[in-house]
């Protein structure tokens, strides 16, 4: 068959390492805001197991001119006329979508100041999508959320350029199965996902993550790499037992531990990924709220020479971890639900 267009969304700040990911089964075409663009001939298990992306779609339409005035809205409904939207939904089974929708949805965003707001933007593809389908287009005007089993399409505006695509999936990628017991502070799991890889893990790595939360970094690590061999610490028990449910089905092993005071032997560590408690939503404990300079030492002390560590901060002060012998290798910014922390790369 003549190769798929797809569209991968991301967080602001990972396009690049989605695109790494698309690589390995895909052609990237253009990397945009929050957007992989790209081309594959067959379903295979690479775009259904995309660990790194938001949500993978097929592109049903691409145009320009799309402006600031309501007026503007009619190429959008023109271009959703002219989708060949039950060919589009025989495509979305081919790559492991569903059989069939109850119904059409629309997810809508833009970049920039408009006369019009993303309800507006939705229902002027939702309805001609909906009478070309013969099923009913449920708005989400209001702030009601559609039911499940949906047609689900989305809609983005950058600048003048408009994508409207159709999800594969019966839901967004990043809602994961394994997630039983979420937290205030849990990771998004594609970031998670997104952390791992850029950590450079290889086959028989050992990687630790200190503060593991309810678990999504060691288990998106085991389930990105099944030979890595993963520990999960965190000094909240009622966090480890949480992490220990969504893990079950994973090799990932858990200890209630103080990041301050790791029982891992010196040097034992190849990879250190962590999403570290120092931020608003959950506050320091133990050891690090009366030293936050251990947490450097630690770190330092369990990882081998030359091993890698990546870790997500809100407000990069990295002078302690020069001081505790780490080089930066790169600081990459990211968007994520409002914040704006870093991705931090070192090497012990």
């Amino acid at each position: 068959m003549t190769a798929a267009r797809l569209v991968a969304r991301s967080v602001r700040g990972v396009e690049t390492v989605v695109a790494a990911e698309v690589r390995s089964f895909g052609r990237v075409r253009r990397i945009g805001h929050r957007e992989v663009f790209f081309d594959c001939a067959e379903p295979g298990p690479g775009v259904a197991e995309l660990r790194c992306a938001d949500d993978v779609l097929l592109v049903a339409a691409e145009l320009t001119g799309v402006g600031r005035h309501r007026a503007d809205l009619r190429l959008l409904a023109e271009a959703a006329e002219s989708v060949p939207a039950r060919r589009m939904l025989a495509l979305r089974k081919h790559f492991g979508g569903p059989e069939r929708s109850a119904h059409v949805d629309v997810t809508a965003s833009f970049l920039g100041r408009r006369n019009y707001n993303r309800y507006d933007l939705e229902d002027a593809v939702g309805a001609p999508l909906s009478a070309a389908l013969g099923i009913p287009y449920r708005s989400r005007r209001g702030g009601a959320a559609p039911p499940e089993g949906g047609c689900s399409w989305r809609v983005t505006v950058v600048d003048d350029r408009a994508v409207l695509a159709l999800r594969i999936g019966a839901r967004p990628a990043h809602r994961r199965e394994y997630r039983q017991v979420s937290r205030p502070g849990s990771l998004h799991p594609p970031l998670a996902a997104a952390l791992v890889r850029l950590a450079e893990p290889f086959d028989g790595a050992r990687l630790l993550d200190p503060c593991c939360g309810t678990g999504t970094i060691p288990i998106e690590a085991v389930l990105s790499r099944p030979s890595l061999s993963v520990i999960g610490c965190d000094r909240d028990p009622r966090a480890v037992a949480a992490a220990a449910t969504n893990g079950a089905s994973t090799t990932a092993r858990w200890a209630v531990a103080d990041a301050g005071r790791l029982p891992v032997a010196t040097g034992s560590v190849d990879l250190v990924v962590s999403n570290p408690p120092w931020d608003r939503r959950v506050p320091p404990a133990g050891v690090l709220a009366r030293e936050p300079a251990r947490f450097w030492r630690e770190l330092r002390r369990v990882l081998r020479p030359g091993g890698h560590a990546v870790l997500l901060l809100p407000e990069p002060d990295l002078a302690g971890a020069e001081s505790a012998g780490f080089a930066v290798l790169d600081r990459r910014p990211v968007s994520l639900f409002g914040s704006h922390p870093e991705v931090v790369r070192l090497r012990a």
